[in-house]
């Protein structure tokens, strides 16, 4: 996705820091690109170094050195901030005239930024000063993540059919019984299976050991005795598409929402994360603690984790009947 050819050399040498230091993925370096471009073509554009009639996404910017890096304030990002939150449409491939970027989207840019110019100071020592060391990010509104009930993830399972039936309900079972990302179930290969675990390859190329309960376990060996019949040579990914490649994430995503439907749910409402959700939240009311949650849905931070606590609504329920009120009765007239 990154265009060497139209990226500037102090660019390039903080996506390869996040590679090859970092251990950061691809697909995160080229999120970092977009979020950077973005923003220089604003600054060009803002500063009036290229022709106010210059559409956005056709302004170069190969000529970004150190010096104009250098020479951002503070007051220019915000104004970077109003144009996202006011002009910038939201998705450049839809022809709704729905503008502004949501603040969850702001703040992720405004985290590249704020990780480019670290890099610069802290790392690169390429400026003296920081100049948004002091920048806030937008306010994003706190939302529980959405996830179904145990009775709904049965009928989810239930409606699992069709010509790769053992191989769909493998997939979803490991997503409901393990919690893992689309990305890391697509990512599994034959030899990553063990007697009673999964060796997963998570975010930034960490690796982690997620042990399977009785219905994955039983889904991967239904599965396999229909793998070992698939005639493709030189492949290991565990998940086959039809054409005996890797399954992508957007075969997966296609599969989840169509099993979805069957099980009259809402495809909208749910996806491949939310099964992820589920996974959480399940183990979570059945007594997992936090940290080892943590540890198996391969999260850095706890605060990541900490979400699902909010979910479970079982002590806040404990807390209100044992207020001593709670027994009151109204004296009748």
């Amino acid at each position: 996705m990154t265009d060497a050819k139209e990226m500037p050399s102090v660019l390039r040498d903080f996506l390869a820091y996040h590679e090859t230091i970092k251990g950061h993925s691809k697909k995160t370096s080229d999120e970092y690109y977009l979020d950077l471009r973005t923003f220089f073509r604003f600054l060009k554009l803002n500063r009036g170094l290229c022709p106010r009639t210059s559409e956005l996404d056709e302004i170069s910017i190969s000529d970004i050195d150190i010096n104009f890096v250098g020479s951002v304030t503070l007051t220019e990002v915000y104004e970077y901030l109003a144009f996202l939150s006011r002009d910038r449409v939201k998705n450049q491939r839809s022809r709704s005239k729905e503008y502004g970027l949501s603040a969850n989207s702001r703040a992720r840019k405004i985290s590249s930024i704020k990780s480019f110019y670290k890099y610069l100071t802290v790392k690169a020592k390429l400026l003296s000063s920081n100049p948004v060391q002091d920048l806030d990010s937008p306010k994003a509104p706190k939302t529980l993540p959405k996830y179904l009930t145990l009775d709904e993830s049965r009928a989810l399972l239930n409606a699992v059919d069709g010509r790769n039936k053992e191989r769909d309900f493998c997939i979803i079972s490991i997503f409901l019984n393990c919690g893992l990302r689309v990305s890391e179930i697509v990512g599994l290969n034959i030899t990553d299976i063990r007697a009673d675990s999964l060796r997963v390859l998570g975010k930034g190329s960490k690796e982690r050991f997620v042990f399977l309960n009785d219905l994955a376990a039983a889904s991967i060996n239904d599965y396999l005795a229909v793998r070992k019949t698939i005639d493709a040579p030189g492949e290991n990914a565990l998940f086959l598409s039809a054409r005996k490649q890797r399954m992508s994430r957007e075969t997966v995503h296609a599969m989840v929402k169509n099993t979805l439907l069957k099980a009259g749910l809402s495809a909208e409402e749910y996806s491949c994360h939310k099964l992820r959700h589920t996974a959480a939240t399940l183990m979570l009311r059945n007594g997992v603690d936090v940290r080892t949650l943590q540890e198996l849905l391969g999260h850095e931070n706890l605060n990541t984790t900490q979400i699902y606590t909010h979910i479970d609504n079982s002590d806040l329920k404990t807390a209100a009947l044992a207020n001593p009120l709670a027994d009151f009765k109204k004296k009748e007239n």
